[in-house]
Protein backbone atom coordinates (compact mmCIF):
# COMPACT_ATOMS: atom_id res chain seq x y z
CA UNK A 1 0.00 0.00 0.00
CA UNK A 2 2.37 2.47 0.97
CA UNK A 3 4.33 1.74 -2.38
CA UNK A 4 1.36 2.67 -4.50
CA UNK A 5 1.33 6.03 -2.25
CA UNK A 6 5.01 6.60 -3.07
CA UNK A 7 4.79 6.05 -6.86
CA UNK A 8 1.50 8.12 -7.51
CA UNK A 9 3.46 10.80 -5.55
CA UNK A 10 6.21 10.14 -7.84
CA UNK A 11 4.56 9.95 -11.17
CA UNK A 12 1.22 11.65 -10.67
CA UNK A 13 2.32 15.11 -10.89
CA UNK A 14 4.82 14.53 -13.70
CA UNK A 15 1.93 12.58 -16.04
CA UNK A 16 -0.58 15.90 -15.00
CA UNK A 17 2.16 18.16 -16.00
CA UNK A 18 3.03 16.14 -19.38
CA UNK A 19 -0.92 15.69 -20.14
CA UNK A 20 -1.60 19.44 -19.45
CA UNK A 21 1.66 20.69 -21.86
CA UNK A 22 0.78 17.54 -24.20
CA UNK A 23 -3.20 18.76 -24.67
CA UNK A 24 -3.34 22.43 -23.41
CA UNK A 25 -1.80 25.62 -24.30
CA UNK A 26 -1.37 26.92 -20.26
CA UNK A 27 1.97 25.39 -20.03
CA UNK A 28 2.96 27.99 -22.82
CA UNK A 29 1.91 30.66 -21.85
CA UNK A 30 2.63 30.52 -18.13
CA UNK A 31 6.50 30.01 -18.91
CA UNK A 32 8.51 31.98 -21.26
CA UNK A 33 10.05 29.07 -22.29
CA UNK A 34 10.42 24.90 -22.86
CA UNK A 35 13.07 24.73 -20.43
CA UNK A 36 11.79 26.11 -17.35
CA UNK A 37 8.74 23.28 -17.69
CA UNK A 38 10.81 20.29 -18.58
CA UNK A 39 13.08 21.27 -15.40
CA UNK A 40 10.44 21.33 -13.37
CA UNK A 41 8.57 18.22 -14.67
CA UNK A 42 12.11 16.47 -14.00
CA UNK A 43 12.64 18.23 -10.65
CA UNK A 44 9.91 19.63 -8.69
CA UNK A 45 6.87 17.85 -10.44
CA UNK A 46 4.51 19.70 -7.48
CA UNK A 47 5.86 22.86 -7.51
CA UNK A 48 5.33 23.17 -11.23
CA UNK A 49 1.65 21.43 -11.59
CA UNK A 50 0.91 24.23 -7.99
CA UNK A 51 2.21 27.06 -10.27
CA UNK A 52 0.06 25.89 -13.60
CA UNK A 53 -3.41 25.78 -11.37
CA UNK A 54 -2.15 29.13 -10.05
CA UNK A 55 -1.09 31.09 -12.68
CA UNK A 56 -3.68 32.57 -14.87
CA UNK A 57 -3.29 35.50 -17.67
CA UNK A 58 -2.63 38.23 -15.75
CA UNK A 59 0.32 36.61 -14.03
CA UNK A 60 0.03 35.66 -10.19
CA UNK A 61 -1.99 37.29 -8.56
CA UNK A 62 -3.22 37.42 -4.46
CA UNK A 63 -1.36 35.67 -1.61
CA UNK A 64 -3.90 32.17 -2.27
CA UNK A 65 -1.47 31.68 -5.32
CA UNK A 66 1.87 31.90 -3.44
CA UNK A 67 0.16 29.90 -0.80
CA UNK A 68 -0.48 27.17 -3.55
CA UNK A 69 3.08 27.52 -4.71
CA UNK A 70 4.33 27.06 -1.53
CA UNK A 71 2.35 24.04 -0.64
CA UNK A 72 3.40 22.61 -3.83
CA UNK A 73 7.26 23.46 -3.03
CA UNK A 74 6.55 21.47 0.33
CA UNK A 75 5.02 18.50 -1.33
CA UNK A 76 8.21 18.56 -3.60
CA UNK A 77 10.26 18.64 -0.37
CA UNK A 78 8.55 15.50 1.02
CA UNK A 79 8.20 13.27 -2.04
CA UNK A 80 12.56 13.97 -2.13
CA UNK A 81 12.19 13.60 1.75
CA UNK A 82 10.51 10.23 1.95
CA UNK A 83 13.03 8.44 -0.86
CA UNK A 84 15.97 9.39 1.31
CA UNK A 85 14.33 7.93 4.20
CA UNK A 86 13.32 4.74 2.68
CA UNK A 87 16.96 4.18 1.48
CA UNK A 88 17.76 5.26 5.23
CA UNK A 89 15.59 2.43 6.76
CA UNK A 90 17.47 -0.66 5.20
CA UNK A 91 19.57 -2.40 7.34
CA UNK A 92 23.27 -3.06 6.85
CA UNK A 93 24.56 -6.23 6.12
CA UNK A 94 25.68 -8.49 8.30
CA UNK A 95 28.86 -10.24 7.66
Amino acid sequence: MFCLVGFAAIIGPRLAVAVWWLLGDKVELAFDSWIWPLLGLVFLPWTTLAYLIAWQPGGLDGNWDVLLIVLGMALDILTYMHRFAAKAVRPAPRY
